[in-house]
């Protein structure tokens, strides 16, 4: 089995980690490559699986990473929160066993395409795993951001954003915002409005086989897209944002007896009653 592995050394206990892991590791596979940088192109890499040390900003890097050729994931968590890099380094060799083995379940999660257009020319198009964002930036006014949901006019919202996130993103940014929480293998976008002037906008739920898309009629000055935490491009009056299902699926590995709740209990600390 050929595996690359995966992280971001600039976080701390990343690359001590690497060094504990590499040996048990390569018990089970050949490591044909590592990247540590979050730079290294692996769209045309060879392999059979990624290893991904670190937290979920890693995970994300790796996405990013491997662009059109995703790798099924294995998550190791280095890091704090994790809810995709959930997997403890002590159930790595277990995992890997089965693996070798073929024993494990790949799940497949929505991603998408995010691209700015600029009158009639794309000036940007993104791949991304989480959401996409419409952030004001300073001067920190209020923006207004109309919705387009398959070219049919939703609503204006006057707001300190929007957030266009997948099911894996409900859980991150869109999740802060006061959106919902989503199965991460359901196939839909949710809507997320930050900080709506209106009390009566609510996130929407929609279908993932719809296209959405979002103009700022007037930005300011610091006005940007952003997309998994990464700015994609500053906002010009007119430009539309359209968000749509990306051709490819992100395939994560999933760790035996890490159950959805399982996840969100230990991680949102849904401990039940409070106890004194």
């Amino acid at each position: 089995m050929r595996v690359v592995l995966l992280g971001f050394g600039g976080k701390a206990g990343v690359l001590e980690g690497a060094n504990r892991l590499r040996p048990i590791i390569r018990q089970y596979a050949d490591i044909v490559a590592e990247d540590f940088t979050g730079t290294r192109s692996l769209a045309d890499l060879q392999a059979d699986l990624a290893i991904v040390l670190g937290g979920d900003g890693s995970i994300l890097r790796a996405a990013r990473q491997m662009g059109y050729q995703q790798l099924p994931v294995i998550a190791v968590n280095l890091g704090r929160l994790g809810f995709l890099a959930d997997l403890t380094p002590e159930e790595l060799p277990k995992l890997l066993q089965q693996a070798v083995s073929g024993q494990v379940q790949i799940l497949e999660h929505l991603m998408f395409e995010c691209r700015v257009f600029r009158g009639s020319q794309q000036v940007s198009c993104v791949l991304g795993l989480n959401e996409t964002a419409v952030l004001a930036g300073p001067p920190f006014a209020m923006l207004e951001i109309e919705l387009y949901i398959d070219g049919e006019l939703v609503t204006t919202y006057s707001c300190d954003g929007l957030i266009v996130s997948t099911p894996v993103g409900s859980t991150a940014h869109s999740l802060s915002a006061g959106g919902p929480i989503l199965r991460k293998e359901l196939q839909a976008f949710v809507i997320s409005p930050i900080s709506p002037h209106t009390l009566t906008n609510r996130p929407v739920v929609d279908s993932a086989d719809r296209i959405y898309e979002m103009v700022v009629p007037h930005p300011q000055a610091g006005t940007a897209v952003v997309v998994d935490g990464q700015v994609v491009d500053s906002l010009q009056a007119g430009d539309r944002i359209r968000v749509e299902r990306a051709p490819v699926h992100f395939r994560l590995v999933q760790a035996p007896g890490h159950s959805y709740y399982r996840t969100l209990r230990e991680k949102l600390g849904w401990g039940g009653r409070w106890r004194l």
